[in-house]
């Protein structure tokens, strides 16, 4: 990955089988990226769905670590999870995923895709709904790890930012997977 540079990154359970098995995974999960990551990157959104997750990510600067800190991030919730739920093996499928995004227009549209997708798989109705989102960090007003300020530049506003969700809920069959 390079600096200056977005990214969705995602990755789901290898069989597709759960990754997140109850609601303290979630935190969990989180906690770990805030612990190996954040120091690395800046986050635009998040969702993190019983089987499969998805960042919006720039990496901050050129650092060797960075590929080391995704992998222990992994390896870190992986073992958890494993002597939790006294599983074995592996929890992810293969090396996680990434795609880069080079302007605005893009980035509007994996937030939407990022946030629309457990309405698209029908846990919830709406993107308020679901807990383990970035969502509703830029609805709240609260403070927060993600770049609300960056990405209210690409919406306009609060307001424009969740028009752009409700129409696009309303056309989800448009929306295309990254």
């Amino acid at each position: 990955m390079q600096p200056e540079q977005y990214y969705h990154v995602y990755n789901r359970g290898n069989n597709k089988e759960k990754i997140f098995y109850e609601e303290k995974n979630y935190k969990y999960f989180l906690e770990k990226f805030d612990k190996y990551l954040l120091s690395y990157i800046h986050v635009f959104a998040y969702c993190l769905m019983p089987t499969h997750f998805h960042f919006f990510i720039r990496m901050k600067e050129i650092d060797t670590k960075v590929s080391r800190a995704f992998k222990n991030f992994f390896i870190s919730y992986a073992k958890s999870i494993n002597i939790k739920y006294k599983r074995t093996g592996s929890l992810f499928q293969a090396n996680f995923k990434k795609k880069e995004f080079a302007n605005d227009c893009d980035f509007c549209n994996i937030i939407l895709y990022i946030h629309l997708n457990p309405v698209k798989a029908g846990l919830c109705k709406n993107c308020t709904d679901w807990k383990y989102s970035s969502y509703n960090a830029f609805i709240s007003g609260k403070s927060s790890k993600i770049n609300v300020g960056e990405v209210m530049s690409w919406f306009r506003n609060v307001e424009q930012f969740v028009k752009a969700h409700d129409e696009s809920k309303d056309e989800l069959s448009k929306i295309e997977g990254y």
